[in-house]
């Protein structure tokens, strides 16, 4: 079975608004709470999901975006595995980007971690291209 497309609220709740409003140094969670929607779209869905192999058997794979978005953290915040799920549960921030506010449980186990790439088959889309094409110049480079 392939991972379902996540979608996520795009307005902001009022829960969300108020811890938006607290967060004053770490401006990258209010940045992807703010864009999840537009970063990952239905087409790049449907790209991601494309990569996983059909499997009858097991829990359906978690949305990929949701994992994309919890690597991004990861390495923005410089964590381990085990610290991704510890922070999904303590940490607001996570909850606000993860769409898993006030959660007793994170919405993946450690397992998605390591077996995530396992589940991955190449050719992997080009997608590194299409986001540099999007990117401004350099500062300094010539038009």
């Amino acid at each position: 079975m392939r991972p379902r497309a996540w979608q996520p609220p795009v307005e902001l709740s009022p829960a969300e608004q108020t811890i938006i409003k607290a967060i004053k140094r770490a401006k990258l969670f209010v940045f992807l709470r703010l864009h999840r929607h537009e970063l990952f779209d239905d087409a790049f869905q449907d790209e991601l999901a494309g990569m996983y192999h059909d499997a009858v058997k097991g829990q359906p794979p978690v949305p990929p975006a949701q994992l994309a978005l919890a690597l991004i953290l990861q390495a923005y915040a410089g964590v381990s595995d085990d610290e991704v799920i510890e922070a999904t549960i303590m940490d607001r921030r996570w909850q606000l980007v993860l769409d898993c506010l006030n959660t007793e449980r994170a919405p993946f186990a450690r397992a998605p971690w390591s077996a995530s790439a396992r589940c991955i088959s190449p050719p992997r889309p080009a997608r590194p291209a299409r986001c540099a094409s999007a990117a401004p110049p350099a500062s300094g480079a010539a038009a």
